[in-house]
Parts: C-alpha cells; structure tokens; sequence
C-alpha cells in the first residue's frame, strides 16, 4: 500500500494516526511490498504516478482528484483546470502534488481513495 500525504496537512495526520490505531504502520521510504504495511510518501517531492493517476481518475472522476482548495489550484485557475483534457490534467497532476487531494491512498488491489473520511476508510479495511 502506498500513502501520498503531506507531513503540513492535518487530514493526512488523521489518516496516518487512524492506520497506526489500526496497526498498520505507515513508514516513510519504505519500499511497497517491504515489512512496512503502508509506505509513506511525501505528495509534494513525489507525486504519484501518471498510472496511479489514471486509475484514480478512472475510478473517482476529476472532483475527488483535484485540491480545489489549495494554492496550486487557486494558482491554474478552475477554468483552466475544467478546460484541460485528461492527458493534460493528468500531466499537472503529475508535475505538482499539491494539485491533488490528500492523503492519496493506493491499495494493493489498485483501488484508489483521496482524502480522509473514516467511515470511508473503514469500509475499504473492514
């Protein structure tokens, strides 16, 4: 499993605290697939993937990928962003994490989440 958040965020400290209660413990620079359950990756100096991209906009839509909150955003403009196409999107995306919500959870599965609800998270560990 891999966790993109932000160590400034406040819901990627929640979702990390709500995993260790789980037991499962999200580690920085842990490799996926190592002892770590969860590798912890900083969202801004390593953006996810233009695949892990692709599948969370498969699965989400553009709303639940998109910090429509944060500077990035604010930065392009929401009638930029609307009036790119996917592959553009996906490339912004994938050049600046501060574009996308978070945390950014992919599962083993490849089923992706972006930000943190519990009853959410719960669902998806239960």
């Amino acid at each position: 499993m891999k966790l993109y958040s932000y160590p400034r965020c406040s819901t990627c400290r929640k979702a990390i605290a709500w995993l260790q209660s789980r037991g499962l413990d999200p580690t920085a620079g842990a490799q996926v697939g190592s002892s770590a359950n969860v590798a912890l990756i900083d969202i801004t100096v390593q953006p996810p993937s233009p695949g892990e991209l692709q599948l969370a906009l498969d699965q989400l839509g553009r709303k639940r990928l998109l910090n429509t909150s944060g500077q990035s955003y604010r930065a392009l403009g929401a009638a930029a962003v609307q009036a790119m196409d996917d592959a553009s999107l996906l490339q912004a995306l994938a050049s600046d994490g501060k574009l996308i919500k978070r945390p950014f959870l992919v599962l083993e599965d490849g089923r992706t989440v972006t930000g943190f609800q519990q009853s959410e998270w719960e669902g998806l560990f239960s």
